[in-house]
Order: structure tokens, then sequence, then C-alpha cells
């Protein structure tokens, strides 16, 4: 199953709550939470209040994607606040394995990101405990980039890596999203699509959500 995780990142918040129900509605399986510290990237987001909001919203699984330092300081917070998923940066955390278990033992799914310049390899010693794996196809810190080409080729890098080591982690992208590359991204073998400026930036969000489910529903 291709999994669509719409981002409330390019959401309009004065009103969530409708934008959230459009895409719930037209197909999406995941919402993809956003949370930026404005010191691990040069932007500042929103923390486990939004979370708990969100998860108040809707029934869908929350995919949170900790883009801040000392993640291991927050956790608890944002799973407490309803976060299904936690994705923490393989390049800030030091002591990642003890990270995904306390992850898994405060009962969420774990997964590890990797951003443009980190190598996929970089999480071969962590793969087989992992629940996600979430490629950065833009530089995180903004939504709207361009997606980065050569992403295609880490894609399957991760795939090769993943059969390797029998691991069974989905492979989830992010950044650059929409519906003239995210074919390609699914025949490369991408198992979860994050798309924020192509769906809550569109003239018609459910559209816009639709398009995308029925593009990876056909694979």
């Amino acid at each position: 199953m291709k999994i669509l995780a719409p981002s409330i990142l390019s959401a309009d918040f004065t009103n969530l709550s409708q934008q959230i129900r459009l895409v719930e509605i037209a197909g999406a399986d995941w919402i993809h939470c956003d949370i930026m510290d404005g010191h691990f990237v040069p932007n500042i987001t929103f923390g486990p209040f939004i979370v708990e909001a969100v998860n108040r919203i809707t029934n869908l699984p929350l995919d949170v994607h900790l883009m801040i330092e000392s993640p291991e300081l927050y956790i608890n917070d944002f799973i407490q606040a309803g976060a299904d998923y936690i994705t923490v940066h393989v390049e800030e955390v030091i002591h990642l394995n003890r990270l995904i278990n306390q992850i898994k033992e405060l009962g969420a799914k774990a997964g590890v990101v990797i951003n443009p310049s980190t190598p996929v390899q970089s999480i071969k010693d962590i793969a087989e405990y992992i629940d996600l794996l979430l490629i950065m196809t833009v530089n995180p810190g903004f939504g709207g980039q361009k997606f980065i080409p050569n992403s295609i080729r880490r894609i399957h890098e991760a795939v090769e890596l993943r059969e390797k080591f029998r691991a069974k982690f989905l492979i989830e992208v992010d950044g650059g999203i929409n519906n003239q590359n995210i074919r390609t991204l699914a025949d490369a073998g991408v198992d979860v699509f994050v798309a924020g400026a192509s769906i809550f930036k569109a003239d018609n969000i459910s559209a816009a959500t639709t398009e995308l489910k029925n593009i990876i529903s056909s694979k």
C-alpha cells in the first residue's frame, strides 16, 4: 500500500480544521507534522500543543518529523500529544539506537531522517530496528522548495539496503512532491509520500489530494 501524508506546514492555520477534513475526505492516509525549532533548521513552526489539536481534529495517524535539537528531551511530549510515528534526524542524535528504543517503548513507531547530503549508508546499523526511513528530497527548513533530482538514486540505495538487511522499514520522501514526480518516486520504491504545497496551496485541496492518491494507488 502506498501512503499519502499531507504536510500541514503548508496549510492555512486560520482554517486548519477544515483543511485537514478536506484532505481526510479526499483520501489522505496520514497527516505529516513538521516540527522546527529555529536551531537545527532556520525556521520555527509548532510544538506538541498543535499536534494535540490536530489529533483532536482527525483520526488519521500523525507522522511527526522532529527537526529539532536534542529530540530525546521531547519524545514523551509528542507521543502524549498523539504522535503515531516519530522520525528523528541521524545528523542530530548521538545515541540513535537508544532513542529509537525509547520511542517504541513509549508506544509510537520510530523512524530516522536523512538530509540530502547524508549518505543512505549512514542508517545501515539501525535499519533492522526502525519502522520508517524519511529521505529528505529538499534541504529541510522551509516548505515549497524544488525537488532535488539525485534523490531518486538515494531511494534506490534505500531499497537495496532494506533488502540486504531484510529490514521492514517504510521508505518516505518529503520535499517538492507533486503530480509531476510522484509516479516516478512510486516506481523507485517509495512507500510514503509527504506533500505540502502541492496540496494545501492548490486551488482545490480535495482535488489535489485525490489526484496524488490516485496516482500512487495505481502502482
